[in-house]
């Protein structure tokens, strides 16, 4: 990232809500609600934070299968580490992600089916 990119991000990243969502989604995926009560917060704020990590790419959005079949959606976290580094008059801010690829997700979907 760079310059507004970075900016964009640590503000992000000072929301209280924000990186309780992402502390919890470390543990495992979660739905808005699973969220909502973890994170003690409304639904609204948690749709807003959401739609903000999903455009910082920190979450993505999975499809789940309940036991009575119905479709939802859930959320993991992208993100393993965000350093700011202060350097020859510079800041620089580095994302290291999960290796989690298409692929992986495929799976995961495949594996709620079953």
């Amino acid at each position: 990232m760079d310059g507004d990119g970075d900016d964009e991000l640590l503000a992000l990243l000072d929301d209280e809500y924000a990186r309780a969502i992402l502390a919890e989604l470390t543990t495992e995926p979660m739905s808005a609600s699973e969220l909502c009560a973890a994170c003690e917060m409304s639904d609204p704020t948690a749709y807003r934070r959401l739609e903000r990590l999903e455009a910082a790419d920190l979450v993505v959005e999975q499809q789940a299968i309940d036991p009575d079949g119905h479709h939802y959606k859930r959320y993991a976290a992208t993100v393993e580490e965000v350093t700011v580094a202060f350097a020859d008059g510079s800041c620089e801010v580095s994302v290291t992600r999960s290796s989690t690829n298409p692929a992986d997700r495929f799976t995961d979907l495949f594996e709620g089916v079953s």
